[in-house]
């Protein structure tokens, strides 16, 4: 699986520590050396592309996860599990701060929201700030949905109907500091057709991506999380058309039966934005 990791082309591989590594002490010691020794090959993607799932702080085996993988110059970022609250961000920052890191080599923090004690607390967790510089930048939230049910007793179904709240309210926190939005995983894997529609409605709520738990799901979330050719054509014309009302001293216009001023302005570049930082075509008028 470490050799296959190397082959994806998803925008940040995380090699996980937590879940997938059994729960015993010797599995969790055997995943950590192993990664560790993996991440000191030459021929690893760019550090911006490599992220790794710790143990969560409550775990005896948080401390040496740190220790053993959290020093690594080849790691850009932490995904944390089990954020509960502002306060378990700091024992993060104060474990890296003990990891004697140059701050030059300081990570970026994903927080996962998977508690109804996360969700309660958002506000706080995404305006959180480490104390010292090597102690972390929180730069994600990111939602853990398979957790967050078995905390809160939710049953899931196939509309998505019951996460919406706590979907929604991941993005506007996010939102507010400036951070971005991770969606969930879709657990039928096998599904791309689902999975294209749960990508649809999380790009819908503000996500600004999405976890891929198989390889055969990054391309379709690559796909959908972009602007599509039409939004992009339509962001254009809004521009465009916009740029002539000021010239002549106009604030808003009609386009195609729409009305047409500020906001809508900033929502055509923002899309425009995210199109060229996907190197997508952007066509001109």
């Amino acid at each position: 699986m470490l050799e296959k990791s190397l082959t994806t082309s998803s925008d940040v591989i995380v090699y996980d520590l937590e879940d997938s590594v059994p729960p015993a002490e010797a599995d969790k010691a055997a995943a950590r050396n192993r990664l560790a020794k993996f991440l000191q090959r030459d021929n690893l993607p760019p550090r911006e592309r490599v992220a790794v799932r710790v143990n969560d702080i409550s775990t005896p085996f948080f401390v040496d996860d740190i220790a053993a993988i959290a020093s690594s110059k080849r790691v850009g970022s932490l995904v944390l599990p089990k954020i509960h609250a502002a306060e378990d961000l700091d024992v993060v920052s104060q474990a890296l701060t003990a990891a004697n890191r140059v701050v030059s080599n300081s990570l970026e923090l994903i927080a996962s929201i998977e508690s109804a004690r996360a969700s309660f607390n958002l506000g706080e967790i995404a305006g959180w700030k480490a104390k010292d510089a090597l102690g972390g930048t929180l730069t994600a939230l990111l939602f853990a949905a398979e957790d967050y049910c078995a905390d809160t007793a939710i049953l899931r179904t196939p509309s998505r109907r019951e996460l919406l709240y706590t979907r929604s309210s991941i993005v506007i926190a996010a939102k507010a500091f400036r951070l971005n939005a991770i969606d969930m995983v879709c657990v039928n894997y096998k599904d791309l057709a689902y999975l294209e529609e749960e990508c649809r409605d999380g790009r819908q709520l503000g996500f600004t991506g999405k976890q891929a738990i198989h390889p055969s799901q990054v391309d379709v979330i690559q796909s959908t999380f972009v602007p599509s050719s039409s939004e992009i054509e339509r962001a254009v014309k809004i521009v465009a058309q916009m740029d002539r009302e000021h010239a002549a001293n106009r604030g808003a216009t009609g386009l195609d039966g729409e009305m047409i001023d500020m906001p809508m302005i900033l929502q055509a570049r923002k899309i425009l934005s995210i199109a060229r930082a996907a190197n997508l075509e952007i066509p001109e008028l």
